[in-house]
């Protein structure tokens, strides 16, 4: 099969001038930062020292500011202004890679049916999540072809009962707002139709600054008028499960500063409060572990893959089952920090999972 990567590109520049290609700048400024020195930083991505510094003395006149603070024999660090670039760059990729990705599956797939006899690939529909993201580089590394669609769990689900997939994606959190939750999955989901299996138990919770300088300490803060709240979009299993945690404290979405705002996945809306756009929001313990974030836990939940009850045993789905409940998936989960691996790959019934 075809394999198409698509990753996001931006260029920076003034009217005036040739715009400057930011990737290999944006490289070198985060090898900097990791090494503490120009010259190191250069050596690690192969670069002389005077090429690096020629790059970014470039860089530096272009935006009229420099991008490294220097100085005799106390290294160099990053200016605010070189920290915002690479914060940027990192919310650039959150907010469009599951996009983008979803997006070459696609083309993949298209390209795929115009050559002699292509294999159907297997259509996953899910909410972004870093267990499906590892489940498609398991499948891929099985070559299995797969089509991958980035939706949100409502979405999914519905798409799984029009017959526009063969897997959907979704999750539900565990205690008292679990019954809520599966009520409005059940609108589509069937008990004598379709099966559910268990890919992880994961930890959503609060994002905050590092070091949590705003001192949040739970849902009740989302009132307080100096924080700014980055949300979900409507129809997420992460809206959805916010809705009803404030509700379940008596704290109206109008008096949360933000809660209009959103962001596509968890890593968005870490990126954005690490950029400092925001103050608080919520999504999984990976996303803020991987930007540097506070982290407060709030809920355990269950994700889970929906598929009809007919496609159990038919090709590709018993490979599929296999390699969820193979040793090296369930390692990769449990490597992913607030993920849980131990029920991974069980099938259930609907009733099994959410009772009558």
């Amino acid at each position: 099969m075809l394999r198409i990567k698509i990753t996001p590109h931006w260029e920076l520049g003034r009217e005036a001038d040739s715009p400057l290609d930011t990737t290999h700048l944006l490289a070198l400024l985060a090898a900097v930062q990791e090494t503490g020195a120009i010259a190191q930083g250069a050596r690690s991505m192969g670069l002389s020292y005077r090429h690096a510094w020629g790059q970014i003395k470039r860089a530096e006149t272009l935006v009229g500011h420099p991008l490294l603070d220097a100085g005799r024999g106390r290294g160099s660090t990053l200016t605010p202004l070189a920290q915002k670039l690479i914060w940027a760059d990192r919310r650039i990729w959150a907010r469009l890679s599951p996009l983008l990705e979803s997006l070459a599956s696609e083309l993949e797939n298209e390209l795929d049916r115009t050559l002699p006899r292509p294999t159907p690939a297997l259509r996953v529909h899910a909410s972004h999540g870093f267990a499906v993201a590892a489940l498609v580089e398991q499948l891929d590394a099985a070559e299995l072809p797969v089509e991958l669609r980035y939706r949100n769990s409502f979405e999914s689900v519905a798409a799984l009962s029009h017959g526009e997939c063969d897997l959907a994606g979704f999750h539900v959190p565990i205690g008292e707002f679990e019954a809520p939750a599966a009520q409005h999955y059940r609108r589509w989901l069937r008990d004598d139709s379709h099966r559910l299996v268990h890919l992880a138990v994961r930890t959503q919770g609060l994002f905050s600054a590092p070091g949590n300088p705003r001192r949040v300490r739970g849902l009740d803060d989302l009132q307080r008028r100096d924080l700014r709240f980055v949300n979900r979009p409507e129809g997420s299993g992460t809206r959805m499960l916010t809705e009803l945690m404030l509700a379940r404290r008596g704290i109206s979405p109008a008096d949360v500063l933000g809660f209009e705002s959103a962001e596509f996945t968890h890593a968005a809306v870490a990126a954005f409060i690490a950029s400092g756009m925001a103050d608080v929001g919520i999504g999984v313990q990976t996303a803020a572990h991987r930007f540097g974030l506070h982290f407060i836990p709030l809920v355990r939940e269950r994700y889970f893959l929906a598929l009809d009850r007919s496609a159990v045993d038919r090709a590709p789905m018993p490979q599929v089952l296999a390699l969820l409940r193979s040793p090296a998936y369930r390692s990769a989960v449990a490597a992913l920090v607030g993920y849980e691996a131990a029920e991974t790959g069980r099938v259930l019934t609907v009733q099994e999972a959410f009772g009558s």
